[in-house]
């Protein structure tokens, strides 16, 4: 990343963080509906920070499925 550009910073929910990454690491991109490419490359620097930043790309799948069960715990939907 440039660090001449602006950044905002962003705190996740740990629990949120993994499924997301799990989610970004094996979902079909191109298959992902998008307006513009610009989202599409947003959500490949999501996935690059996500891996690059945290510890969250060495969780086991058993981390993987909880995490699921307590994003997903009280949605109401």
């Amino acid at each position: 990343m440039d660090p001449s550009l602006p950044t905002v910073p962003i705190s996740l929910w740990r629990s949120d963080a993994v499924v997301l990454l799990h989610w970004l690491m094996t979902v079909d991109l191109d298959a992902v509906p998008t307006q513009h490419p610009a989202e599409k490359q947003a959500l490949v620097d999501l996935l690059t920070r996500l891996e690059h930043e945290t510890d969250i790309p060495g969780v086991t799948q058993e981390q993987i499925d909880a995490a699921r069960e307590e994003v997903s715990r009280d949605m109401g939907w």
